[in-house]
């Protein structure tokens, strides 16, 4: 596609316009309609109109998926973004079913409305490459999650969350953008495959590498690798527990995709290689920098917690580390093994924080309120089971093959044999992690609950929400073709 006009832009946006009206009809709906009802009702009538319309947007992508590119790379809509988008919308979709129980604010139709707005970020975020348009969605995202995080104005916590994230995000934005600047004065275009012709040229410049720093730095930050991850135990703990969770999950994988894909399509000439004996300057080697402190970091920190909120914050810094392992190999199987890490890590988070919200009004937060949980309410603690189990990495369930694939990706490619060091590092840390899932479980099936402590209700969207999702994270798990032989395909 040589030109480009409005009838081609707005098929190929189609469900990010779908899922925008659907904002705004909520909108509408709760600020008209709505604002005599009371708050259930009004709960529960936003988050069906919004599940609606991601369903909606779900359907045009299965039925009419609409394929194409625009000039300067733009819009970029191929099966692997097609792909992704249907991840985040099932995602979406799965937070919003727990926003329907929730009952923290007033402000219901503007809360569905940011989710939605930041789904439709994170699903342009994903089609694009065009440096510009890959940061102005970047800030969109940032800009709705940020007021998500301070959403509960009656929490404190989640009033300094939001302060803490909107500051690092927007230092973090700084560096972003001036490494993104420094591309694009090398190269003279801001598409990642003009940038890629010019990475080729010259890949020891010292401006290319100031800027690979930068850029990597900036996005370190959206991804929580350490030591860019000061912000998340804060906003895991202080935020309602639904923004958490659309945090912890969707923009994740948006956020990792991106990540892959600027630095495999735009700077793969300045890769070099993170191999122990056949190592060279690269930004290989500063990602495996990165892998190696989070997974240290992240699930050393994790051992130490009280917080079951904290334990999942750091947890989400050491799989961060698992996931860059794939982009140091950076070949076509470790990609395809980092789309099904992040979308069966991000369903497991969800459904864990699910659990979380579910608990919410008995007042948990320390890992020591899940006690007798297995007795009070069989179905929550066994939905808790498998998702600690999956971010653990045990078989069969999707998170084993996750990790799995990544690892065996490293080990495959015969010119990056020297990563033995890092995937034995990982098994270690794996190890560690399943000490710390462990500690919750026990509390949940072995600790008797507290003297008189009454059975759970658990609200009726919520319940469907967990078993769906453990349903899937199950299926993935028994069955991983199932998702990975559709990403195998998208990747041409």
């Amino acid at each position: 596609m040589n030109g480009a006009s409005y009838p081609e832009l707005l098929w190929l946006t189609a469900p990010e316009i779908v899922v925008s009206l659907a904002a705004l009809l909520v909108l509408v709906l709760d600020l008209s309609f709505l604002r005599r009802s009371s708050l259930a009702m009004r709960f529960q009538i936003t988050t069906l109109v919004a599940c609606i319309g991601c369903v909606l947007a779900l359907l045009v992508l299965l039925k009419f998926p609409a394929q194409g590119e625009l000039p300067a790379g733009m819009l970029v809509v191929n099966p692997l973004t097609l792909l992704v988008e249907i991840a985040l919308l099932a995602l979406a979709i799965l937070v919003l079913l727990l926003v329907s129980s929730a009952r923290f604010t007033t402000h219901v139709g503007e809360y569905c409305a940011l989710i939605l707005f930041a789904t439709t970020a994170m699903m342009l975020l994903v089609s694009t490459q065009n440096l510009l348009v890959i940061f102005i969605t970047i800030e969109f995202l940032s800009l709705s999650l940020y007021i998500l995080t301070a959403f509960d104005k009656q929490s404190r916590p989640s009033a300094e969350a939001g302060l803490k994230y909107f500051l690092f995000g927007g230092m973090s934005a700084g560096i972003l953008l001036f490494g993104m600047s420094l591309l694009y004065g090398l190269s003279g275009s801001l598409a990642l495959e003009r940038i890629a012709i010019a990475v080729n040229a010259s890949p020891g410049d010292p401006l290319l590498t100031l800027g690979i720093v930068m850029v990597l730095a900036g996005l370190g930050f959206k991804i929580a690798a350490a030591p860019f991850h000061m912000w998340a135990p804060e906003v895991y703990q202080g935020a309602p527990t639904c923004s958490a969770a659309l945090v912890a999950s969707s923009s994740k994988v948006a956020s990792f995709f991106i990540l892959f894909l600027l630095f495999s399509l735009g700077l793969m000439g300045a890769a070099g290689n993170a191999a122990w004996e056949n190592h060279s300057a690269g930004w290989a080697p500063l990602i495996a920098l990165l892998a190696v402190i989070s997974m240290l970091w992240g699930n050393l920190a994790a051992i130490a917690q009280s917080s079951m909120r904290r334990l999942l914050a750091y947890s989400a810094i050491g799989h961060a580390g698992y996931m860059l392992i794939a982009l140091v190999v950076h070949s076509r199987q470790s990609l395809i093994a980092l789309v099904y890490y992040v979308i069966t890590y991000a369903l497991a988070t969800v459904g864990a924080f699910g659990v979380l919200a579910a608990l919410e009004d008995e007042g948990v937060d320390s890992i020591t309120d899940f006690r007798g949980l297995a007795k009070r309410a069989p179905d929550l603690s066994f939905c808790l089971l498998i998702f600690l189990l999956s971010l653990a990495g045990i078989p069969p369930l999707a998170g084993f093959f996750g990790k799995f694939y990544v690892f065996v990706s490293a080990l495959e490619v015969a010119d990056h044999s020297g990563l033995l060091w890092l995937v034995l590092l990982a098994l270690a840390m794996s190890v560690v992690s399943f000490y710390y899932y462990l500690k919750v479980l026990k509390q949940a099936y072995v600790t008797e609950p507290a003297m008189g402590a009454a059975a759970i209700r658990v609200p009726a969207t919520t319940r469907i929400a967990l078993w769906v999702t453990a349903a899937l994270v199950v299926l993935l798990g028994c069955f991983p073709d199932l998702l990975l032989d559709r990403i195998a395909t998208a990747f041409h």
